[in-house]
């Protein structure tokens, strides 16, 4: 298997990685830089969201591109990270959540159009992507099963909130956010799911809380907590990763998640 990896806010390379440098990959979508390597004995193509440096905020990133990268460059899976808010109180700052569920009714990508693959009238492989939980359960398991083995603290299961940026959300957005049941939200995740989907990539996603969402608790998190977090996910990140995908390499290939409706 070729495990596809999109890291985010603070995790811009994989120092353990051994390839390659990123590398353009063309797709209908425009360029996304892929690097391919091995990462704990495993193939694995990297992506990451806002690339060197930050350049892209949430409200740039080629999420249409970098799907499209990953299928064409062999990915058989995509393991997703994400630093994020939490809407919980009573998960602890620096926990890691392995998602089982998905808010993101609004379906658009960052420049406001449509979230999806499907863009041409006509064109082969168009439809419907079905569904009865958004993220892979044997990705799922995996990431859940590394995280223990490191010893990190970790919740198995949680709604992620998909929020639009770059701004961070109000009190009374994330009011509504915990009355619908989400768990924690960031800016980025949400076309990542839905395009894995319609590309018939399996796709899991492992969050890092590093701050409470505005209103959550009594006082809001510094922003130098906040950021001493977003740097110290890079390591639980990795340790996840790479306790993870030797366990994807020996159960060998997973099916998509949910179907696809297809017109053809």
């Amino acid at each position: 298997m070729r495990i596809g990896i999109i890291t985010g806010s603070g995790t811009y390379a994989l120092p353990e990685v051994r390839g390659a440098a990123p590398e353009p990959v063309a797709t209908p979508f425009g360029p996304a830089p892929v690097a391919a390597g091995t990462l704990a004995g495993t193939e694995i193509l990297h992506v990451s969201r806002h690339r060197e440096g930050h350049a892209l905020l949430s409200s740039a990133v080629t999420h249409q591109a970098n799907i499209s990268a990953l299928r064409a460059a062999g990915a058989d899976a995509i393991l997703a990270v994400t630093v994020c808010g939490s809407c919980d109180p009573e998960l602890a700052l620096g926990s890691l959540i392995v998602f089982d569920d998905l808010h993101f009714p609004a379906n658009r990508l960052p420049d406001g159009s449509l979230c999806t693959l499907h863009t041409q009238p006509g064109a082969p492989g168009r439809g419907h992507w079905i569904f009865d939980r958004p993220f892979s359960e044997p990705l799922r398991r995996a990431l859940l099963a590394g995280a223990r083995e490191e010893g990190l603290p970790v919740r198995d299961g949680g709604c992620y909130g998909h929020v639009d940026g770059p701004r961070f959300n109000t009190r009374t957005e994330i009011r509504a956010l915990r009355e619908l049941g989400v768990t924690a939200v960031s800016q980025t995740a949400g076309p990542e799911a839905t395009l894995a989907g319609e590309a018939g990539l399996p796709y899991a996603l492992l969050g890092y809380a590093t701050d409470y969402a505005n209103g959550v608790a009594d006082e809001p998190t510094p922003v130098g907590e906040l950021s001493r977090l977003v740097a110290a996910s890079s390591a639980s990140f990795a340790a996840t990763l790479a306790a993870a995908l030797p366990k994807l390499a020996a159960a060998g290939p997973v099916a998509p998640t949910g179907t696809h409706f297809s017109w053809d």
